[in-house]
């Protein structure tokens, strides 16, 4: 393949990517509607990372989602539980009319994702948790002879944890190459921005002195992910750490400017415009 040749795949893959993004923000939608409540915001600015891992990094057999020898997804702030079950959807794991079940009782898609459902590896949520399992795992699959990759992603906030420090210690002395994780930077916690409730930056000047091979991107940028991810590949010998800076609500303009979005309340009428938002936005 030409130089030019390459330019275009890589071009078409992108936009691809970006539809792919705004599909899953399309379930998130759907999903928040039955509920009319719910971390929204977060499960719309995580839905790029969501699309270029799901469709086009990461390992994995939607026809066995206990294959051995898959990625792993470990999404420690089980909160984001929207986001993922849209991913999941569309990638095959669960069937996609499940979502219209999304918190409703008896369902398998709770708002905090169980791993009891089928492509979620860890019960999420009590944040500051997932990273030291990560590291677990990673070191686990390694003494395995197993080629697997876990993905990790963690919050700002989690980030205030003295536990995910310690994972962080761990995670380079024992050269995890084999882990990455991704921090959710969208600057809002349950009571306000970290900022004020615990300055956390500069988070990537500290996960670099940590010893991960470190880097901070546009977190709603399809071609930065796409650019990370293949930086780190080159990297064996320490664990990834990648900032996203993201915007809470991304796609749908009434989301991405309300003040306090960390868990909204939508009303009926809403629905239909923030369904029209994200369309007018793709256009």
């Amino acid at each position: 393949m030409n130089a030019q040749s390459e330019a275009i795949s890589s071009a078409t893959q992108e936009i691809r990517l970006k539809e792919t993004a705004r599909a899953l923000r399309r379930h998130v939608l759907e999903m928040a509607e039955i509920v009319g409540q719910g971390y929204v915001g977060q499960g719309l600015g995580i839905s790029d990372l969501l699309a270029v891992l799901y469709f086009r990094e990461m390992r994995y057999d939607p026809k066995n989602p206990s294959w051995q020898d898959r990625d792993r997804f470990i999404l420690s702030t089980g909160h984001y539980a929207i986001g993922l079950y849209a991913a999941l959807a569309e990638a095959g794991i669960i069937p996609l009319h499940e979502i219209g079940t999304y918190g409703t009782d008896g369902s398998r898609l709770e708002m905090a994702a169980p791993e009891t459902t089928p492509g979620v590896e860890i019960t999420g949520g009590s944040l500051g948790h997932g990273l030291p399992q990560s590291v677990g795992m990673a070191i686990g699959l390694r003494y395995q002879g197993r080629p697997s990759r876990i993905f990790n992603l963690l919050s700002d906030g989690e980030c205030q944890e003295g536990a995910t420090w310690e994972a962080a210690m761990a995670g380079a002395h024992y050269k995890l190459g084999n882990l990455y994780a991704f921090i959710d930077c969208n600057n809002q916690q349950a009571d306000g921005p970290p900022a004020a409730i615990m300055n956390i930056e500069p988070l990537d000047k500290k996960w670099e002195a940590f010893g991960w091979h470190t880097q901070r991107i546009d977190g709603n940028d399809v071609a930065a992910i796409l650019g990370a991810l293949a930086a780190a590949r080159k990297v064996e010998d320490r664990p990834h750490a990648i900032v996203l800076d993201t915007l809470m609500g991304k796609g749908v303009a009434t989301f991405e400017q309300r003040e306090k979005n960390h868990f909204i309340r939508v009303g009926a009428e809403e629905w239909s415009v923030a369904r029209q938002q994200l369309e007018e936005r793709a256009l």
